[in-house]
């Protein structure tokens, strides 16, 4: 009878738990409305921290659905002219100093981009989460002053960069504001912080992102949105090889 009493309250607590929670795919799709989009085009800073120095560049990139996208850097001037180009699984970098094309493949793409904490395989990731994961709700915490509901994420789709993601969602707005990436055998490789969400054309969306590879050395680097247009139209010859040289 005591240990009927004792675990009472903890069977009622999981019954009250379990009937507010929300499916995970529920969360999934309530991220991918926000996070996704037919296309898209916007001005961004991404601002690496080293152990020593910080240094900032400056691009704009177009991106079509999960398989096309195509960015030219601005700033600084060395890097000026730099543009990259991922058409489905494939991803070419052309260098105006060398006047070259070069392919992305294996493991170059690892590599971090720029030495930032961002991988190739990070910019050529841009998924929906339903598409790629299975999710289950296992908590809810606070982030800062924000409610969230913690979601474990497994991968099955063998292709995709991080086979297992643990995110923590607001529960309101229904974006990440924090994220652990794993690679499949467990090890955490990276961390993520979202903040600065803005409502624009009725989604919410982070602004800024903290990037940070726990298997390196350095601060982490933020990758700022200073511009972004959703579902506009976008002329086909972006999205092609021409487009590397222009």
């Amino acid at each position: 009878m005591k240990k009927l009493i004792l675990t009472f309250p903890f069977m009622v607590y999981s019954l009250m738990f379990s009937a507010q929670v929300p499916d995970g795919k529920e969360i999934m799709r309530r991220i991918d409305q926000n996070m996704s989009s037919e296309n898209r085009s916007f001005t961004s800073k991404m601002i690496i921290h080293s152990i020593r120095s910080s240094r900032t560049l400056e691009s704009r990139t177009w991106t079509r659905g999960e398989e096309n996208s195509f960015t030219e850097y601005l700033f600084p001037v060395r890097e000026q002219g730099t543009k990259m180009l991922k058409l489905e699984n494939q991803l070419w970098i052309y260098s105006p100093t060398t006047d070259r094309t070069l392919q992305i493949t294996g493991h170059m793409l690892r590599q971090a981009v720029m030495g930032s904490d961002m991988s190739y395989e990070d910019l050529m990731e841009d998924t929906k989460l339903l598409n790629h994961y299975n999710a289950a709700v296992t908590g809810s915490e606070k982030v800062g002053d924000d409610d969230c509901w913690v979601l474990e994420l497994t991968a099955f789709d063998p292709e995709v960069t991080y086979q297992g993601k643990k995110l923590w969602v607001d529960k309101i707005r229904h974006i990440p504001l924090k994220e652990e990436l794993f690679a499949k055998s467990g090890t955490l490789l990276k961390r993520t912080e979202l903040s600065n969400i803005t409502n624009i054309d009725g989604r919410w969306y982070p602004k800024k992102i903290v990037f940070k590879d726990m298997l390196q050395d350095g601060e982490g680097t933020e990758f700022i949105i200073e511009e972004i247009q959703f579902n506009i139209d976008i002329p086909d010859h972006v999205f092609s090889k021409g487009s590397l040289k222009k």
